[in-house]
């Protein structure tokens, strides 16, 4: 029997195709569904990840915080590593993942795979008095969020401002597409799973509100994408074995040896004094 073929001389094999397990998947596959949109307002519920990635294949993503927590046992002290990750295209679509393992890089494909289970679809507007632009660069009204003791307010700013909020809350906007928002916030902001958790309950509680047709108009409310991403495009990674090459190959040692022709030698000694 042959063995699997792999990408690179040291890369990983490539991934199985999708077969879908779920109804919605099933509909995903057979393109019944075209549209992330169309997925969420189907009142199906979102068990596989590769569902987002055949819709929306240019998802970016970002870990906001890796933890250690540790739990004693009778043998011992036994260790992992809590992931928080957010996920977004930038234009009106973040989800965020929670994942708990012993190894960093599993932990955070798990989470990233959560994050996208928990899509979400966001309202933008410009509800700014202070703006009028009728671009879609803010929240349309105060939004509010609240995970534990951290209580997190968005509210709309006009064009320009850009994103006045914390350093955990600012990935979580930019993701959704939001370029411009005033945050104000209350409790224990140092707790970042909290922190975060609210941000995007904030976020996720817009899609909840019913507007009516003549503020929606008058607001500019859209519901989801508009065809333009804020976040640059996703560059695609290099293969494994592309990155060092081997002997003699670009990257490797180069032919000659160590003091041949293709590599300098070290710098001849000088001559002794006579003696007198």
């Amino acid at each position: 029997m042959p063995p699997p073929t792999r990408d690179g001389p040291s890369g990983p094999p490539p991934p199985p195709p999708w077969v879908p397990r779920t109804e919605l998947g099933r509909k995903v596959h057979a393109g019944e569904l075209t549209s992330m949109a169309d997925v969420l307002r189907s009142g199906l519920r979102l068990r596989e990840p590769q569902i987002v990635d055949a819709l929306l294949p240019n998802l970016h993503d970002e870990v906001l915080d890796v933890n250690m927590v540790q739990r004693m046992t009778d043998s011992g002290r036994r260790f992992k590593f809590a992931v928080t990750v957010v996920v977004g295209n930038g234009d009106g679509f973040v989800g965020l993942g929670r994942a708990k393992g012993k190894e960093v890089g599993p932990t955070i494909r798990r989470a990233i795979d959560r994050a996208k289970l928990n899509l979400v679809e966001v309202l933008r507007g410009c509800g700014s008095w202070e703006c009028g632009c009728g671009r879609a660069h803010t929240v349309p009204f105060l939004a509010r969020g609240r995970v534990g003791s951290v209580v997190v307010h968005f509210r709309p700013a006009p064009q320009g401002v850009g994103l006045a909020v914390g350093d955990v809350a600012k990935p979580i906007l930019r993701f959704a597409g939001i370029t411009d928002a005033w945050a104000f916030t209350e409790g224990h902001t140092k707790t970042t799973v909290n922190y975060a958790q609210a941000a995007f309950a904030a976020l996720a509680g817009l899609g909840s509100m019913k507007v009516e047709a003549a503020d929606a108009s008058r607001l500019k409310i859209v519901r989801g994408p508009i065809g333009t991403s804020i976040l640059p495009p996703k560059e695609p990674m290099a293969p494994r074995g592309g990155m060092r090459g081997g002997r003699g190959g670009p990257g490797g040692r180069r032919p000659g040896g160590r003091s041949g022709p293709g590599r300098r030698g070290p710098p001849p000694r000088a001559a002794p004094p006579p003696r007198r």
